[in-house]
C-alpha cells in the first residue's frame, strides 16, 4: 500500500476558442425529443419544482452542440442519495425547476465540428462534472474534482460558459456535454449497472487507488450502501483482504455475498478490541454522525481512514491521541477526476465489476426517493429513460 499514488495524466488540456461552424450530424440519430428552431433539442424529464413538490414531468430545452460538444441521447441514469438532498434543498437553497441526475449512460447523437475523439452511435457516460476551469493547478494535473475555481456539477451549477444556465442532469432523454468531461463506456458492462460507478464507484475506487491498494493489504469498509457495496467489490477485484463494519446483523450475509471476508458488528465491544490493528486502510461510506475514534484503534501503524460519507450534522470529535500513536492519516476524498473515472470503467470492464442495480421507471421516482432514504434499496436504483414521458413544445427549463 503506497500512499499518495499519482493520478493518470489528464484527458485533456485546455483548448482554444474555435469558431462556430456546423456539428456534425448522423441523419435519423437525434436524442429523444424535437428540435428547437435554433437545431437544440427539447428534451423529455423529470425534475422537481420546488422543494416539496417531489418530482414531475418536465421539459428541458438543451442547446445546440458548440464545437467541442458532445450531445448525447439518454439510457440510464444512477439515482444517487445526494440527488434526494438536492431537490428536497437539504443542502441549501437551490434554483428551481432542477433535474437531478448524474450517473448518466447513454448513446452519441451529434457531436461538434472539433470532435474527433466521440462519434453518433458510442456508448458514452457523463458522471458528476460537466466543466471547470481548464487553467489551474488541480484540472491541468487530472483532478477537476479539486478545481481550484469550482466545478461546474452535472446539474444545479451555474454553467459559467454557457450563459450562467443551470445545468440540469441525467433524469433526462438527451443531454449536451463539452467532450472533456465525456467517458467512454466499454461495451462488454450492462449499460445499466455502469450508472453507479460514475458516482459511487469512481468515489470508492479513487482513495483505493491513492492507497494503491493491492494483494496483501486487508481494507475495511463501513456501511454497505450504495457506497460501500462498491468499495467491498473494488478492494476485493485488487486482492485485499475486505472486512465490512456494520451495526446491523441482517447485513453480515449480505456483505459476504459481495465478497466480504469478514464482518465486524461495529456495536459488539469485543468484536472490535479483536480487530485492533488489523486494518491497513478504511473506507468509510456512512453519512450519519458517528464515532470514529473506535475505527481509528483497528487500523495498524500508517493506517488511514478515508471519510466518504458527508453527515448532515456535526460528528462527534476525534481524539488526536489515536492518530498520533500510530501515525494514523484521517482523510477526505472527492469522487474522481475524468481520466481517474475513465481508468476505473476500464478496471471495471477488465474485471467484471458493476453495481448492484434495481432499474425503475419514470413514474416510480418519488417512490424510489422515499425508500433511499429509508435503506430499502440493494444497492442502487437505476432510471430507464425510456419511459419518460414525451417533452411537451415548450420548456420549462
Amino acid at each position: 500500500m503506497t500512499p499518495g499514488r499519482p493520478v493518470p495524466p489528464p484527458l485533456a488540456k485546455p483548448a482554444a476558442p474555435e469558431p462556430a461552424v456546423p456539428e456534425t450530424v448522423t441523419p435519423g440519430s437525434a436524442a429523444a425529443g424535437s428540435r428547437n428552431s435554433d437545431g437544440g433539442v427539447l428534451a423529455a424529464a423529470y425534475g422537481a419544482t420546488s422543494a416539496d413538490s417531489g418530482l414531475v414531468p418536465l421539459t428541458l430545452a438543451r442547446r445546440t452542440p458548440k464545437p467541442d460538444d458532445v450531445e448525447i441521447g439518454i439510457e440510464f441514469c444512477g439515482l444517487c442519495h445526494s440527488d434526494v438532498h438536492a431537490v428536497r434543498g437539504e443542502w441549501g437553497g437551490q434554483a428551481y425547476p432542477l433535474v437531478p441526475g448524474h450517473e448518466i449512460v447513454g448513446t452519441v447523437s451529434r457531436v461538434g465540428s472539433g470532435v474527433t475523439d466521440f462519434a453518433p452511435g458510442d456508448r458514452v457516460g457523463v458522471g458528476c462534472i460537466v466543466d471547470s476551469c481548464r487553467e489551474c493547478e488541480s484540472c491541468l494535473d487530472g483532478l477537476e474534482q479539486y478545481c481550484e475555481n469550482g466545478m461546474t456539477g452535472t446539474y444545479g451549477a451555474v454553467d459559467r460558459r454557457n450563459g450562467d444556465a443551470i445545468t440540469q442532469g441525467g433524469y433526462s432523454s438527451t443531454v449536451v456535454v463539452d467532450r472533456r468531461y465525456v467517458l467512454r463506456v466499454p461495451g462488454s458492462l450492462d449499460p445499466a449497472a455502469v450508472a453507479p460507478l460514475l458516482c459511487a464507484g469512481v468515489t470508492t475506487y479513487s482513495p483505493l487507488r491513492h492507497f494503491d491498494v493491492e494483494e496483501g493489504d486487508v481494507v475495511g469498509v463501513v456501511g454497505l450502501g450504495g457506497l460501500g457495496h462498491m468499495a467491498v467489490k473494488l478492494a476485493k477485484t485488487m486482492g485485499a483482504k475486505v472486512v465490512v463494519f456494520t451495526t446491523s446483523e441482517s447485513k453480515v450475509p449480505a456483505a459476504l455475498e459481495l465478497g466480504a471476508d469478514e464482518v465486524v458488528l461495529s456495536r459488539d465491544e469485543a468484536a472490535m478490541a479483536a480487530a485492533n490493528r488489523t486494518i491497513d486502510l478504511i473506507i468509510d461510506t456512512v453519512a450519519a454522525p458517528h464515532d470514529l475514534n473506535p475505527l481509528f484503534r483497528t487500523l495498524r501503524v500508517d493506517g488511514a481512514l478515508f471519510q466518504l460519507g458527508l453527515p448532515s450534522e456535526a460528528m462527534p470529535p476525534v481524539n488526536p491521541r489515536a492518530l498520533i500513536r500510530r501515525r494514523i492519516a484521517y482523510a477526505g476524498s472527492l469522487i474522481g477526476g475524468i481520466a481517474e473515472t475513465q481508468e476505473m470503467l476500464d478496471f471495471c470492464a477488465e474485471h467484471g465489476v458493476v453495481a448492484d442495480i434495481e432499474v425503475v421507471r419514470a413514474d416510480q421516482l418519488n417512490e424510489a426517493y422515499d425508500r433511499m432514504v429509508a435503506g430499502d434499496v440493494k444497492y442502487r436504483f437505476v432510471l430507464d429513460t425510456s419511459t419518460l414521458q414525451a417533452p411537451a413544445e415548450e420548456a420549462d427549463a
